[in-house]
């Protein structure tokens, strides 16, 4: 509020130097005041990646609020900010603090990014929220409508989608470089937590740290004892709170070739694992999406390899690498006329393959289209803020729009590993006309007091 009553002052001061001053600046009134506008930011999870988060916010505004269900995590992170006020649940955050909030970043284990974010977008914040956006098929159409209604903006951090790299890939694509593509191949170096095959139950219980709210970590999962084996790095790798190795990196490294591709719903999914069990996530699986024909691009098969699978690196044939040694995660986009090979988790750099056919491709013939930023994981920020100053939830490249399709269609994958068959999807519905225990994954249950 500071912030606001500083502005209006400034902006009477310099109204009795009539219109000069806006001229000078090459800005109009309503330009101006939107560029000396600070934004008032409240992180929701602020230890490892929301450390980070709310850091690069703060950077573009003001810090007003901070919460954590680790008060270590907290009071390191209040040192930061001195001036925020600290929580450890976020309900009661947005409630007592809610005029005060402009914008909220979510960077919480997966199974309440949702919840959390919902809650935000309903009172009217701005969002950015970790990827995957969720942690069930279910609420990422729920994200999106949601943005939708309350008109905010919002960005997913999969901060590939700042990179040019990726940007000028997507353009490359577009623009025919490898012709009509048919086959996506996408592999990565996850897991790289415990789960299946070295965990198959659930750890006995331990006493719940003093630092650490319990309940307010569970959020709206399922009640179980507290054990170190969930907090705060390992709940990637269970059912319950993480979305494993596919949730964990599809939105980075899949990220390239669903942007270049114009990718919405698959039509079919599945999915080939090791025997699951009640707990954990597989410790290999290939996911099969087939997505089909858009506007005059062809139908696509899409397939993910995560995971060791008989003592070997799950990986896409050998053939489409024309000889390259594969690196821990990339991306293989498979055309008529040849390859684009990203050998990095999030698209940023790639090859044509094979060299020699493309050697004297003059790729500046392909137009830029997209605008470009470059600046990672904070360009990803800047975008964001922008997006808000601007009123225009499009700048935002990976706003919930995109990020909620994208994710939709990763977290099918998870659906396919726990029903064990293929089956047809009809994305607009959220159903499978075929396969009706496929219901049960796509929307959870929710604890009493932490539903959407």
């Amino acid at each position: 509020m500071g912030q606001k009553r500083t502005r209006r002052e400034f902006l009477q001061q310099t109204a009795a130097a009539g219109v000069g001053f806006w001229v000078a600046a090459g800005l109009t009134p309503s330009e101006s005041r939107s560029a000396l506008e600070k934004l008032s930011f409240a992180g929701i999870g602020v230890g490892g990646k929301g450390s980070s988060d709310i850091d690069q916010a703060g950077s573009l505004g003001d810090v007003v609020a901070i919460c954590d269900i680790d008060d270590q995590r907290l009071e390191a992170k209040a040192k930061k900010f001195p001036n925020a006020q600290k929580f450890n649940d976020f309900r009661e955050m947005l409630d007592k603090l809610g005029k005060k909030i402009d914008a909220v970043t979510v960077s919480t284990p997966d199974h309440t990014h949702a919840v959390a974010s919902i809650m935000a977008m309903k009172m009217g914040k701005h969002v950015y929220c970790q990827k995957p956006l969720t942690h069930s098929v279910f609420e990422a159409r729920m994200m999106r409508e949601v943005a939708r209604q309350n008109k905010v903006c919002t960005q997913m951090g999969n901060q590939g989608t700042a990179h040019n790299g990726l940007r000028r890939a997507v353009e490359l694509i577009r623009g025919g470089v490898i012709g009509p593509v048919h086959e996506v191949h996408v592999w990565t170096n996850r897991p790289v937590w415990p789960q299946s095959p070295q965990i198959r139950s659930r750890p006995k219980p331990s006493p719940v740290p003093k630092h650490v709210h319990w309940d307010e970590w569970i959020g709206p999962a399922p009640m179980r004892p507290y054990s170190n084996a969930y907090h705060p790095f390992k709940w990637r790798g269970w059912w319950d709170f993480g979305t494993g190795a596919l949730g964990d990196m599809g939105c980075h490294t899949a990220n390239m070739a669903f942007m270049a591709l114009k990718l919405e719903y698959p039509i079919a999914v599945s999915a080939e694992n090791e025997p699951l069990n009640p707990e954990t996530y597989p410790g290999w699986a290939t996911v099969t999406l087939e997505f089909p024909s858009r506007g005059d691009m062809p139908p696509v098969k899409f397939y993910w390899y995560e995971g060791r699978k008989n003592g070997e690196k799950n990986l896409p044939p050998a053939k489409y690498f024309y000889g390259k040694k594969p690196p821990g995660s990339g991306s293989l986009l498979v055309g008529e006329k040849g390859v684009l090979y990203s050998p990095n988790d999030y698209g940023g750099s790639y090859v044509l393959l094979p060299e020699e056919k493309f050697k004297d491709v003059d790729l500046s013939k392909i137009p830029e289209s997209l605008p470009r930023n470059g600046g990672g994981d904070l360009g990803m920020k800047r975008e964001w803020v922008e997006a808000i100053k601007n009123n225009k939830p499009h700048i935002a490249m990976s706003n919930f729009d995109y990020a909620s399709l994208l994710t939709e269609a990763i977290l099918l994958g998870n659906v396919a590993m726990r029903v064990g068959k293929r089956f047809q999807w009809d994305g607009p519905n959220l159903k499978s006309p075929d396969v009706p225990e496929v219901a049960q994954y796509i929307k959870r249950p929710y604890r009493k007091g932490w539903s959407l």
